[in-house]
């Protein structure tokens, strides 16, 4: 379900402090009761969030039906698999999740190179039409930024019934320097869309989410594509001139002032 304006803020009969705390923020606030119940409206936009959020976390990937064909070309994907061979099994165990199949770990080997700067994979996560919404913005972004700093970029891929926990196979495999995964975060009743990206120095099996670090709530209500895109390359760069990340380092916020 994309983001939707809420068409209740136009009612006249809203005193103005109440339009102001609503135009701030997408929680249903101060929506009104009929009788000890929610109002009709509320109740249906609430039905609708809920089963947006459902349909997200059930969506399959599938990169050209999520990407059209010219973007897929164009940066070159191909679609890997973890060892949950099934979306219920994907839901029931994480841990499947966190490892390549042995025809992906070939496949990865085969056709991306080592040692790069950033390497940068596309997770489903639990949410198909987050990457759906905010990849095809954000990927050029970064691709571009990261050629402005002379960065080499390794080959990207897509990860079918995706875990954050894959970012250490990514590093065992591939090496490099700065690991990026574009992942569907869990949907929640306000959007279904949001994207996260999880990050790492030099990320390998030891690694737990201690050595991680993350820029979430990409999506149209949250952190633009302009915004993301600055800030996962100023942490990348930063992740390198520190040789570290997760608990050791805090993102840098004052250098988006610079861009």
């Amino acid at each position: 379900m994309a983001d939707k304006p809420d068409a209740a803020l136009s009612i006249s009969g809203l005193p103005e402090i109440v339009r102001k705390i609503r135009a701030r923020t997408p929680a249903r606030l101060l929506v009104g009761r009929a009788g000890s119940a929610y109002r009709t409206t509320t109740q249906l936009e609430l039905r609708e969030a809920h089963a947006a959020a459902r349909d997200a976390v059930r969506a399959e990937l599938d990169l050209e039906k999520v990407f059209d064909e010219a973007f897929v070309q164009r940066w070159g994907l191909f679609e890997v698999r973890t060892r949950a061979s099934l979306k219920d099994e994907y839901l029931l165990r994480p841990d499947l999740g966190r490892h390549f199949d042995d025809a992906s770990q070939e496949q990865i080997q085969n056709r991306c190179s080592r040692d790069n700067d950033l390497q940068i994979a596309i997770g489903d996560g639990l949410s198909v039409p987050a990457i759906a919404a905010q990849v095809p913005q954000l990927l050029p972004l970064l691709c571009n930024g990261a050629k402005e700093r002379h960065w080499k970029i390794g080959q990207m891929f897509a990860i079918r019934h995706c875990r954050v926990g894959i970012l250490n196979e990514i590093g065992e495999l591939l090496k490099p320097r700065v690991e990026v995964l574009l992942i569907g975060e869990r949907p929640g009743l306000t959007t279904a869309e949001s994207l996260s990206c999880y990050m790492a120095y030099r990320p390998s099996s030891s690694h737990t989410d201690a050595n991680r670090n993350v820029i979430s709530n990409i999506h149209a209500r949250g952190l633009n594509p302009q915004e993301a895109a600055t800030r996962i390359l100023n942490f990348a760069a930063q992740m390198m001139k520190t040789a570290t990340s997760g608990y050791l380092i805090n993102e840098e916020l004052a250098a988006l002032e610079g861009h």
